[in-house]
């Protein structure tokens, strides 16, 4: 089950325009390089959770057929919970594990590696726990040397963090995990589930990865996410064909033979950069969009339909979908989502 009911309001502006799994990265929406993932690891059939602007998952998805794999959709009237969520569709799963991952994150976790642990322990839960730096703003938890997870803490922010292992909201459940959630009800996994299956004894097993995994929880991760996947840092699939210097470029594009193009640098498919324009890495410019001639993109991220006039510079910036900047103008360090007006 893909959870993607969230409302992503930290990443705003960006998620005023399209809920935070179908942001772009690296030329495809985040949810895309899951389900690609689950794909990959063998899964067949997987149900996704939707509240916040659904149709836009469901227009992208469908029933899942173009993307080798069989979709359902869940669509929330009232948000549930992680855990809530799960629990409204039971059936679905029978009583086949359950593997539970994020929509809004991205990784190349090892999920046949992942399962194999879970089978190994024996236990109810298994938990995909990755190492950060800062673990005040995640859910952290400590384990004994057996893997065995002996302590939960909920984002840190204001005493001595447990641990630095945090929760990637990636678990593997036996089905009798539904029985320690109940039904029609609000229900978070690291807040309610976890505690109350420590307190009652149960067994759970933390998954240490080093694979890559982040949660793009505002604005200055978003860039970086984006420009860890031109550096190769995670292991996705960006369309298009790759050439020299790290350039990747879609399909029906017009780049005229006098530009500047130094990479890393993905160019979507059906975007024209007209002659003179510089572009430097790492930058991504999604399908349809448009560089006029003589303009410079250093740093940035322009997605779908996105344009720049004549002699503009745009530097650090984001500039969301369908936003046009005007010749001559100059954008530095901002995020500019607003597809009704023109700069």
């Amino acid at each position: 089950m893909i959870l993607a009911a969230g409302l992503g309001t930290r990443l705003r502006p960006l998620t005023d325009e399209v809920s935070k799994p179908m942001v772009q990265l690296g030329g495809r929406p985040c949810i895309e390089h899951t389900v690609r993932l689950l794909r990959k690891h063998g899964i067949k059939e997987i149900m996704i959770n939707l509240y916040y602007k659904p149709e836009l998952i469901m227009n992208h998805f469908g029933d899942g057929e173009h993307f080798g794999i069989k979709i359902h959709y869940s669509v929330e009237k009232e948000l549930m919970g992680t855990a809530g969520g799960l629990k409204k569709v039971q059936q679905f799963f029978g009583d086949d594990p359950i593997l539970i991952i994020s929509g809004d994150a991205l990784t190349d976790l090892n999920l046949t590696d992942f399962y194999d642990f879970h089978k190994k322990k024996g236990g109810l839960a298994s938990l995909a726990l990755k190492n950060v730096q800062d673990p005040r703003e995640f859910g952290v938890v400590q384990i004994s040397q057996d893997d065995r997870i002996t302590q939960f803490q909920e984002k840190p922010k204001d005493v001595t963090p447990i641990s630095t292992k945090a929760n990637t909201g990636i678990y593997i459940f036996e089905p009798d995990i539904f029985s320690f959630i109940p039904s029609n009800t609000f229900y978070d996994f690291g807040k309610q589930v976890f505690p109350d299956l420590l307190m009652k004894g149960q067994s759970m097993f933390g998954y240490e990865t080093q694979a890559y995994w982040c949660d793009i929880g505002n604005i200055d991760v978003y860039k970086d996410v984006q420009f860890d996947i031109l550096a190769g840092i995670v292991k996705v699939d960006i369309p298009g064909k790759k050439f020299e210097n790290c350039i990747w470029l879609g399909r029906n594009i017009d780049i005229d033979p006098d530009t500047k193009i130094i990479g890393p640098v993905f160019i979507g498919e059906k975007s024209v950069i007209e002659k003179g324009a510089k572009i430097y890495g790492p930058t991504v410019i999604g399908n349809n969009s448009f560089v006029g001639s003589n303009s410079v993109i250093k740093r940035s991220i322009l997605l779908e339909g996105a344009r720049v006039g004549n002699d503009a510079l745009i530097a650090d910036s984001i500039l969301g979908n369908d936003q046009h900047v005007q010749a001559r103008m100059i954008c530095e360090n901002r995020t500019i989502v607003n597809s009704s007006k023109k700069l």
